[in-house]
């Protein structure tokens, strides 16, 4: 218990804090923990300060795509020798080798091979390295989305989005540092839903931010009509002096400092958001160039130049969801591959080819890197079927970047003569997050957090090596 008088002491020192920790953050002086997204130094000088991640989920066909396998045509039809039918998800409808039943021609100055799938997005070839010989460690969605977000096939982990911001803060005050899109087609959310950018058992303010694909992107924006802005402020000054009574000694503190930052955050934000995500201000050319007027990739428009307006404004980490929950809902093409395929890359082929090119002629690439993968590949066989698919396949798949410290034009490792496995400098998730990280400035082994008696990081403890080759 305390008396009138103290109480009347704390809250007046409380109220004084809150402003001047306020004042001293905006003008960077604020102590450490004070502002847990406030901007912070990598160890070492950084290439990219903000990424841009366009996934593919359900696992587009690395075979179909960007690794030409000229073998496939030749032995079409064929059975594999030695394949394990238990490799992919449905070992009894397993057929012979199947060609690409898609064009491949080289393209741009580097001769990259690209299929007829990207008609636009092989005109930017030669902004983007290749890594041809990812591979993974499950061949089931769920386990597969959390290994390649969060370095870890099992629920709980931070993601890579929430690691990046945990070590780098954000150079937003106004937005989330963390921004996630989903697929709007009434599909659903990927696999694993929000596990795949939760903050794990990292400080919860870390947490990806995740913009709901219809109506108000977040709930909530726009204050009540009886709350007046002075109103709102004196409420939020009083919640935070009360959140730091509570955090003093307390167990739960990191809750607390991250309900206070998001209190602080979502008040900023009702200013700060709907500018940010109000696309029409866009000149018109800028917006028929995503495709933002054409009915079969207007949402996927929509959400890569909504990320681009959000790294120019600072957000430190945007990832965007292609496909969404169950099997011809995304890329997981286990049932007519050419429909399953040919459908999601015409709703991406044009705004991801505008991303690309918007970030470099606004000289905002030499700073973002965009990266594009999905969970796994797919198996150069054939999954039996009316119209022919082909089934999960995690010995393999193709991942590009672009942007800011990537050697454009680059083709890292290879893949065996069909495409089954990745044979040649091979490339594991956490040796794709230790690049990632390295271009934000980051020693993957130095990103640590202690939990449960150890020190945790996205890269796990086993060897793991940055992909060198891409870098510029």
């Amino acid at each position: 218990m305390i008396t009138r008088r103290q109480m009347f002491q704390r809250a007046g020192a409380g109220f004084g804090w809150v402003a001047v920790q306020s004042m001293l953050a905006r003008a960077g002086f604020a102590a450490p923990g004070l502002n847990p997204l406030a901007p912070r130094a990598g160890h070492f000088p950084a290439k990219a300060k903000s990424v841009i991640w366009l996934f593919m989920n359900g696992g587009p066909s690395q075979v179909d795509t960007w690794d030409y396998k000229p073998e496939l045509e030749k032995r079409d039809g064929q059975p594999m020798p030695g394949f394990d039918p238990k490799t992919g998800f449905f070992p009894d409808a397993v057929g012979g080798l199947m060609k690409s039943p898609f064009k491949f021609e080289q393209h741009g100055q580097t001769g990259s091979w690209g299929s007829s799938l990207f008609p636009k997005l092989a005109k930017q070839v030669d902004k983007m390295a290749f890594i041809h010989s990812c591979f993974t460690d499950s061949n089931n969605h769920s386990p597969a989305l959390f290994m390649m977000n969060t370095g870890t096939t099992r629920m709980g982990h931070p993601s890579v989005g929430a690691w990046v911001t945990y070590g780098l803060g954000s150079e937003s005050e106004d937005l989330p540092s963390f921004i996630v899109m989903s697929d709007p087609k009434n599909r659903g959310l990927p696999k694993g839903n929000a596990s795949n950018w939760t903050a794990g058992f990292l400080p919860g303010v870390y947490q990806g931010t995740w913009l709901k694909p219809q109506g108000e992107p977040i709930a909530n924006l726009k204050r009540p009509a009886d709350l007046t802005e002075k109103r709102q402020r004196e409420q939020l000054d009083f919640l935070a002096t009360l959140n730091r009574e509570q955090m003093a000694g307390s167990a739960a503190e990191n809750e607390l400092a991250a309900r206070i930052n998001s209190f602080e955050l979502a008040y900023r934000m009702q200013t700060a958001a709907p500018e940010a995500f109000d696309v029409n201000r866009e000149p018109e050319h800028i917006r028929k160039q995503y495709g933002i007027d054409l009915p079969h990739c207007a949402h996927m428009a929509l959400q890569c130049l909504t990320a681009r307006r959000l790294v120019e404004r600072g957000v430190r980490f945007v990832q965007i969801y292609s496909g969404g929950m169950e099997n011809q809902q995304s890329w997981d093409g286990h049932a007519d591959i050419v429909g399953n395929h040919t459908g999601f890359a015409a709703e991406v082929d044009q705004p991801f080819a505008a991303l690309l090119a918007d970030l470099e002629q606004r000289g905002l690439l030499k700073d973002t890197l965009v990266v594009c993968a999905g969970e796994f590949g797919r198996l150069p066989i054939s999954q039996k079927g009316a119209k022919p698919g082909r089934d999960h396949n995690p010995h393999a798949f193709t991942a590009w970047l672009a942007g800011a410290g990537i050697k454009p034009g680059v083709h890292h490792g290879a893949t065996d003569d069909v495409g089954f496995k990745a044979v040649v400098d091979r490339v594991s998730v956490h040796d794709f997050h230790a690049t990632l990280l390295h271009l934000l400035g980051i020693d993957h082994e130095k990103l640590t957090f202690r939990y449960s008696g150890l020190d945790q990081r996205l890269t796990g403890v086993e060897p793991t090596h940055i992909v060198k080759s891409i870098l510029a």
